[in-house]
């Protein structure tokens, strides 16, 4: 059975539906090829959950992701399987969740995302450190900026922009040795045109969204690795912590300046600047080698934070663009801390199964 994907859906905080990107078939299998357990649930939000499954002929395990219906619905949900499927590139990008494809309950109809079943978030791994632990070594933090933005650069190529890459939608695999890129409900596609809307989670928008500047690109997905970086030296705690879109950009500010015409010309225009900016005494000195010393970044690493968090995006490195940099010249094997494994409440699989070939 096939399902058609609109163009575009309501999706939170994203953009009404647009011209440019054209319908395409997804195959939807049953639920029926799958058990889970509600209790095994991986993850809940107020826009759905994900649990763990496992298919039952082959017994491999899968993750579920089922949307709440105030979500947006199949449409939704579907928007998200075309996106991840094509940011996947076929196999072809470790580095982005895998794509396994959509199920529908042949009672309820309700349709699910299969995909592949991760261990656990870079976010619950690095809380889960002690208080005064030492930060994390810089080959382990080249290795996952290495990993994300070579997943970012195939997702950018592929013209899948996530919009909402974060720690808790980056997954760390059982031997701690691969990140990946999951949760693609916001993503939207390039070919799409603008005007495209503000979306994701605040402490890891690039400016340019927060300014609901409407043509905005791939470079808010760097922006967002940069937030990451950051947050992976500073042994997992977030950069910029605003609690509204002023507040976030006067935190931008306050670490990296405020922009002028010199260093980013249409953040000039903005009413943040005409209208913000003056009634606040706020410094333009970019003090993030302040908050990165050569003792805790080396000048590599450090330029390559900087070259993410470049407020003006036509200065931002691009994800290809960040590859190149001489930091990547050498890249060791990652290596984050282990995590205390939780054990599953599904069955173990029977030793003999009887298999039937079904076409998803």
């Amino acid at each position: 059975m096939d399902a058609c994907v609109e163009p575009a859906a309501a999706v939170r905080r994203t953009a009404a539906a647009k011209t440019g990107l054209k319908r395409k078939r997804i195959a939807v299998g049953s639920t029926e090829l799958y058990e889970f357990d509600e209790t095994s649930r991986l993850g809940a939000g107020a826009f759905g959950a994900v649990f763990k499954a496992r298919h039952r002929a082959t017994g491999q395990s899968v993750a579920m992701k089922r949307h709440s219906t105030a979500d947006g619905g199949h449409a939704t949900l579907l928007r998200e399987a075309r996106f991840l499927e094509d940011a996947c590139c076929g196999g072809a990008n470790p580095f982005v969740v895998g794509f396994h494809g959509v199920v529908r309950d042949p009672v309820t109809w309700q349709m699910c995302l299969i995909m592949e079943c991760v261990a656990s978030s870079l976010h619950d791994l690095l809380r889960q450190r002690p208080r005064g632990s030492p930060p994390l070594p810089e080959a382990n933090v080249r290795a996952a900026m290495w990993q994300l933005l070579s997943g970012a650069k195939k997702m950018h190529d592929a013209h899948i922009i996530h919009r909402d890459i974060k720690p808790q939608n980056i997954l760390v695999d059982e031997s701690q040795s691969i990140v990946k890129i999951c949760d693609f409900g916001l993503a939207i596609s390039t070919d799409e045109r603008p005007p495209y809307e503000p979306a994701g989670t605040l402490w890891y928008q690039a400016p340019e969204m927060l300014l609901e500047k409407p043509d905005y690109d791939a470079k808010v997905d760097v922006w967002s690795l940069g937030c990451v970086m950051a947050e992976l030296v500073n042994n997992g705690t977030p950069l910029f912590q605003g609690s509204h879109d002023d507040g976030q950009l006067c935190a931008i500010f306050d670490v990296l300046g405020v922009p002028d015409d010199s260093t980013w010309p249409w953040f000039s225009s903005t009413p943040f600047a005409t209208e913000v900016v003056p009634e606040l005494d706020m410094q333009r000195y970019n003090l993030l080698r302040d908050l990165f010393p050569e003792t805790k970044l080396s000048r590599d690493g450090f330029e390559v934070l900087s070259g993410l968090l470049t407020c003006n995006p036509d200065k931002r490195l691009t994800a290809a663009a960040a590859l190149e940099h001489p930091w990547f010249a050498k890249v060791d094997g990652l290596e984050l801390p282990k995590k205390e494994k939780i054990a599953s409440t599904l069955p173990k699989p029977h030793k003999r199964q009887r298999l039937r070939a079904v076409c998803v």
